[in-house]
């Protein structure tokens, strides 16, 4: 059978998902009732469906008219570049989608660029034509520009088009919507122009693994792609680790996908996406060969982390009352776990119960921290810090691509505040009373700007940014302009004191939350930190005065999720993740 391996490559909320799930449908692909009645299929984890945007990738593979096409869905963020680094080594031509409107997007450009560096024949999908503001004929000419500013070489260059309304499942050449009746043209698309696997199947086994998981029968499962020769159920294969020490073992188990499910198969040939189990100690990136003729594929390289964070056992007046993981042998292991599936990673012993954490950004590691909370475990972490090099004797760190998008109005503020963190303007357009801008500014500058942002524009503005290269450091860190208002004892806040403490600042609780000494409980309006006493009651007395009360006022208190505690923090204070709360409190309990 014919085999078309496809990435399909998009920013977040362009529809990436929802055209994997026509495919799927259309293709007559049989799926399980409670798969087939979700309404996004890929979008399987609880966080991707939270947050809209595909964080892991999976696999998934259609049948028509005899070929089977492989589909990979991508991350849609740049903090995830080493998922997106692994899917593309296993595709040989990719789907760029992008809105109708919006035209194509800094994640784009960022995935777009790893495929073009790869040499993957690109399929341009211009979705979402049936908005009422969709401008194709703008979008195409974006679409050519980005390629040109990204050098494409010629043949590349020269790229079909397909157009789609993912929502509706319809897809053509033209973008009239009322000429289009199914899919069928996207998928005629991926067999005419995307190319088929190179390699024989007569030649020695080479199978690189670009996806760990875990069976509770069949134990560690490695997926990847086989770039030349065959895979059998109980064959003997070479493991060839990074170590270079290279083991024999047998197969006990090959899976290949069908639709969304992993289904037992007997055999399979060059150019497929297969599973394997039967190898203890394999990780990804490395290599599976012939027992008689082993030779390694490449290694993927992947970008260095340029964030990190310490994870610490919690040491809270609370520790150890919501989580059902908080020991540092379980938080330990869950970390160094992570390891195996997330190739962008790295954890370092610090002391008995610290470990320093480096990833890609503040989503990558956000992500992982909300991951570890929903699944029972309970611990501390510091605030994000960046991590520098020395290069020719000069401390260098990391500084990032930043794309602002937001109406004319509101340039005044944006410049101001770029201007504050030091940021390097590249580019400026006016478009129709939206303004462009496209900075260049220090990671560490960054952070906690995006909550700024999104207050400063009435949250009408985008933001988006991207790892651009290490550059000269511009000197310490801007300091928080306000300091936080502090629990001076443990209790239940009440509303009497919250009343009294609101004139001082911005509260993070409301009436009847339980708090401990040292916990941050909200911004205090002047620079400093300000003890308060947020569970003080009204003591009652047989005296009370007309329209005693009538008068007050509560603010509802700002709710802070996980990613603004993180922007928030200080040096001095750490982020309290459980199950059940995200709190802020104090390194040192005063």
């Amino acid at each position: 059978m014919s085999i078309r391996n496809v990435a399909i490559i998009a920013h977040v909320d362009h529809g990436k998902t929802t055209l994997v799930d026509a495919l799927l449908r259309q293709s007559k692909t049989k799926l399980h009732k409670e798969i087939a009645d979700t309404s996004c299929i890929m979008d399987s984890n609880e966080l991707e469906r939270e947050r809209g945007i595909t964080i892991f990738s999976k696999n998934a593979s259609i049948e028509w008219e005899g070929t089977k096409i492989n589909i990979i869905d991508t991350p849609g963020h740049a903090d995830f570049g080493g998922e997106v680094e692994r899917v593309l080594s296993m595709a040989d031509g990719c789907l760029l989608l992008v809105d109708a409107q919006e035209g194509p997007m800094p994640q784009t450009r960022f995935v777009l660029k790893q495929a073009l560096a790869e040499k993957l024949k690109i399929v341009v999908v211009i979705n979402k034509i049936d908005k009422t503001n969709a401008r194709p004929s703008h979008v195409l000419n974006k679409i050519f520009d980005l390629f040109i500013e990204l050098g494409v070489e010629d043949d590349l260059a020269y790229f079909p088009v397909v157009y789609a309304s993912s929502k509706l499942a319809k897809a053509g050449l033209t973008p009239d919507l009322n000429a289009m009746t199914d899919i069928q043209p996207l998928f005629e698309a991926i067999l005419t122009h995307i190319p088929a696997p190179s390699g024989d199947s007569k030649n020695p086994l080479q199978m690189r693994i670009t996806m760990i998981g875990g069976d509770s029968f069949k134990g560690r499962i490695a997926t990847g792609r086989i770039y030349e020769g065959e895979l059998r159920v109980g064959q003997d294969v070479m493991h060839m680790p990074r170590s270079g020490q290279m083991k024999k073992y047998r197969l006990v188990s090959l899976m290949t996908f069908k639709g969304l499910e992993r289904v037992d198969a007997k055999e399979a040939s060059v150019g497929d996406i297969v599973a394997i189990a039967g190898i203890p100690d394999i990780t990804i990136g490395e290599t599976i060969a012939d027992v008689d003729h082993p030779r390694a594929l490449p290694l993927l390289g992947i970008e260095e982390p340029t964030i990190r964070m310490t994870f610490s056992v919690n040491s809270s007046a609370f520790a150890g009352e919501e989580g059902e993981f908080k020991t540092s042998r379980q938080v330990r292991e869950r970390l160094y776990r992570e390891l195996e599936k997330d190739m962008a990673l790295m954890v370092q012993d610090v002391e008995a119960k610290d470990w320093l954490v480096s990833g890609r950004g503040e989503l990558h590691l956000s992500i992982l921290i909300e991951r570890m909370r929903r699944e029972g475990y309970e611990f501390e972490v510091s605030r994000p810090q960046v991590i520098t090099k020395e290069i020719e004797g000069k401390t260098h760190e990391p500084f990032e691509k930043v794309f602002i998008e937001v109406p004319e109005a509101y340039s005044g503020i944006v410049m101001q505040k770029m201007g504050v963190r030091r940021a390097q303007m590249i580019d400026m357009k006016i478009e129709n009373g939206i303004a462009l801008y496209e900075f260049i500014v220090s990671t560490r500058e960054l952070f906690g700007y995006r909550s700024e942002f999104l207050t400063d524009t009435r949250g009408m503005g985008l933001i988006n940014s991207h790892f651009f290269e290490y550059q000269p450091s511009v000197g310490s860190a801007r300091e928080r302009d306000q300091g936080s208002l502090v629990a001076h004892e443990t209790g239940v806040t009440n509303m009497y004191g919250l009343l009294n403490t609101q004139e001082r600042g911005r509260l993070f609780v409301g009436p009847g939350v339980p708090v401990y000494k040292g916990q941050v409980v909200g911004q205090h309006a002047k620079s400093g930190d300000l003890r308060v006493n947020v569970c003080k009651a009204k003591h009652l007395s047989n005296m009370r005065s007309k329209g005693d009360g009538t008068n007050e006022h509560f603010e509802p208190p700002r709710v802070m999720d996980l990613e603004d505690c993180l922007e928030y923090i200080d040096d001095s204070e750490l982020v309290e993740v459980t199950p059940k709360n995200i709190r802020m409190r104090k390194r040192v309990f005063v």
